[in-house]
């Protein structure tokens, strides 16, 4: 369900970045992002709570909590060249954290294979690449070629038989089974690889059998990691992605969005969530790999009690 996109150029002053919120994480210690609006349109997305107050938007006269339109910089991998140059104490760098690297905008001008070829000029730098298109297969022949220093993963958002769904939040994003067909090549290619499952939308990807078919999936991949969050309840996402799935004839989805935007009721979501993830993992042996990114503040007591009261595999932030 592609989406015409409206394509602003913004010149950005800094490529990489410092990231204190992501080395909690166990993501990354730097990011590098190709723009300040991701073309991918995703309904839940709160990076513009985040980016709000960058004067791009107002002066491009956008909405940053809104889509239809993407901010990139086609120069971004000339400046990414000269501060990974610079840059002195190096270590693991995400591409990317807020702007997809190889959404459509971005693939325009291959931003994605260039801002790697910028960082991989330079030794001490390891990459984590996190997308959610498939068109990163194409530049696996450069990734084969330092295939120590980089990590591929693409963000599963549900199983192959929710794409039709996926495609209205996710409207410009590769469907899911395209990802997944992507990272199985990479582990085709002896590639590393690791999984990020997130958001796992309620009513959408959070069902024992489809968490289930996700974890068997990424197992099959040896996947060095698995990471997991919920829906993030910043900015309008949540409402937003309710009336979009509402509007294209996915009431029950649409219902499931609804209830957790009540905090109780989130915050029960939540601690489900943890524990479906736990009980397939340790299923397939694979409980030591789980980072589930959580933040405390929204959760009720009981539940936090409830997650504590088994923290394998939770990253608490």
């Amino acid at each position: 369900m592609s989406s015409p996109l409206r394509i602003h150029h913004y010149r950005l002053a800094t490529a990489i970045h410092r990231t204190p919120e992501f080395a909690k994480k166990r993501l990354a210690d730097f990011s590098v992002n190709v723009g300040l609006k991701c073309g991918h349109a995703c309904t839940y997305c709160s990076s513009g709570a985040v980016l709000r107050c960058h004067r791009a938007f107002q002066e491009l006269g956008e909405s940053p909590f809104k889509n239809g339109y993407a901010i990139i910089d086609p120069d971004i991998p000339a400046k990414v060249a000269d501060e990974a140059r610079r840059i002195r104490k190096r270590g693991v760098i995400q591409l990317c954290t807020t702007v997809d690297a190889w959404c459509p905008a971005a693939q325009e001008h291959d931003l994605g294979r260039r801002c790697l070829e910028a960082l991989l000029a330079e030794p001490g730098w390891t990459v984590r690449i996190l997308t959610k298109n498939a068109a990163v297969v194409c530049d696996f022949d450069l990734i084969e070629k330092y295939r120590d220093r980089i990590l591929v993963g693409l963000s599963l958002t549900g199983t192959p038989d929710k794409d039709a769904v996926l495609a209205v939040v996710e409207p410009n994003a590769s469907p899911v089974s395209e990802r997944m067909e992507a990272l199985q090549e990479a582990h085709k290619r002896g590639l590393r690889t690791f999984g990020m499952l997130c958001p796992l939308l309620p009513g959408i990807a959070n069902a024992p059998e489809q968490i289930g078919q996700m974890v068997a999936f990424l197992d099959a991949c040896n996947v060095e990691e698995v990471f997991a969050e919920a829906v993030n309840q910043r900015g309008p996402g949540l409402k937003c992605t309710e009336e979009a799935l509402r509007e294209s004839g996915f009431p029950a989805e649409a219902d499931a969005l609804a209830h957790i935007r009540n905090a109780e009721h989130w915050s029960a979501y939540v601690a489900d969530l943890i524990r479906t993830l736990q009980m397939s993992l340790r299923r397939h042996g694979m409980i030591e790999r789980l980072r589930f990114l959580l933040y405390s503040t929204k959760l009720t007591p009981n539940d936090e009690v409830r997650i504590r009261s088994d923290g394998a595999g939770v990253v608490w932030l």
